[in-house]
């Protein structure tokens, strides 16, 4: 299980970073609970003012999603790599997300995992991270639907949103059995194949038959 590091008994460097006001946020959500812990507590532990925190974070909750945020900036990025051409070949749409997918995957070492996903009961995190974890969420949507419209031109909208959120669902269970699986979990890109796998074929399928003569 993955747990934050130890506070530096000798004080903090006097310039912070995202990192360092990450630290002391979880050090103090283990000491006295994420409900319990304020903004201006989080900066003075880090040996930041308050509005050096903002500078990083826009809310307290966005401290809890550091990993998480990171990770779907890379994916955003990876997936507007790949241009404004659709794709020439409808078969290779929902492979081409799943390369990306997986790319990303592969940045994250096994023992990686957030610690707020590792830690919800000693910080008291439930609540919070359900409530913002919705925000990303549609936000992992919202980019899979954006990437899918450009790639699949034919296919109607309702099928685009569909698709995107049913991968988006895929991608957020196989990250959740991964977290949960304790030091043996493995890889992360093998929780999200698996987890994939069935969105990537039915909805691969179906833009298949979008595309096809009987579309015309």
């Amino acid at each position: 299980m993955a747990r934050p590091p130890a506070r530096n008994a000798v004080g903090r460097p006097r310039r912070s970073s995202r990192r360092v006001l990450e630290e002391a946020a979880a050090e103090l959500f283990l000491e006295q609970g994420y409900p319990g812990t304020t903004v201006d507590q989080i900066a003075s532990r880090a040996g930041v003012s308050r509005n050096t925190f903002f500078n990083y974070f826009g809310s307290k909750s966005d401290v809890l999603w550091v990993d998480v945020d990171a990770a779907l900036a890379g994916l955003e990025r990876a997936l507007a790599a790949g241009g404004d051409t659709p794709a020439t070949d409808v078969a290779d749409v929902m492979p081409s997300l799943q390369a990306a997918l997986l790319g990303i995957a592969e940045e994250r070492s096994n023992g990686a995992v957030p610690w707020a996903l590792t830690q919800i009961e000693l910080m008291d995190t439930a609540w919070e991270l359900q409530a913002s974890g919705l925000e990303r969420l549609l936000r992992l949507q919202a980019v899979l639907r954006v990437s899918l419209a450009r790639l699949a031109v034919r296919a109607d909208e309702l099928t685009i949103r569909s698709a995107a959120a049913a991968l988006a669902g895929a991608i957020v269970a196989g990250a959740g059995a991964w977290a949960a699986a304790g030091v043996g979990r493995g890889e992360l890109g093998d929780y999200l194949s698996r987890a994939i796998a069935p969105v990537v074929d039915g909805y691969g399928r179906a833009l298949a038959r979008i595309d096809g003569p009987s579309s015309s």
